[in-house]
């Protein structure tokens, strides 16, 4: 029964993760010349990537608990941040090519979703090729936020899945 739970957990986590790729590679970026629908664009920008980081922390908070969830609870919890944290790179990617694609000039070497993807993850795992790299100061200031993000988010969640999924190989 608990092996029918997981696959099904796993499935639905996959799907949601494969949902926001195709949502991240279809969603219209143009520019706009319309200020107020620009600016609307960039507010519910910044909200989403408010409302994924309270998100990921509330899933952190709840991993760094004493009592931590164990069992079913404990498979939801991880695989609720492994998704939030897949949607954070992608939302970071998507604010990445918007602003490439609405000031030109903004970043070196971006001019694709692919490029924008390759970006934010190398931004948020603290790679850093620097084939592609923030010029303008709006892209700095984006790439700041994702550094931030990066290290008080994303890494204490990815250290928590690992280390939890690690603990539980051991348990198992």
């Amino acid at each position: 029964m608990a092996d029918v739970f997981l696959r099904r957990l796993r499935r639905r986590a996959v799907a949601a993760c494969a949902l926001m790729l195709v949502g991240y590679f279809l969603v219209p970026v143009e520019a706009d010349p319309n200020g107020l629908r620009l600016a609307l664009r960039s507010i519910g920008t910044a909200a989403l990537v408010a409302v994924i980081a309270f998100l990921v922390t509330g899933q952190v908070r709840r991993q760094l608990v004493q009592d931590q969830p164990t069992g079913r609870d404990e498979d939801r919890a991880l695989t609720r941040l492994a998704v939030a944290l897949i949607a954070g790179l992608l939302v970071f990617a998507l604010g990445d090519y918007v602003v490439a694609n609405t000031r030109p000039g903004e970043f070196v070497g971006l001019r694709t979703r692919v490029d924008a993807l390759y970006f934010a993850l190398a931004t948020l795992t603290t790679v850093g090729y620097g084939d592609v790299h923030a010029q303008g100061q709006i892209a700095r200031v984006a790439v700041c936020a994702q550094m931030v993000f990066s290290i008080g988010v994303v890494a204490t969640g990815a250290s928590i899945v690992i280390k939890q999924m690690t603990r539980r190989s051991g348990r198992r």
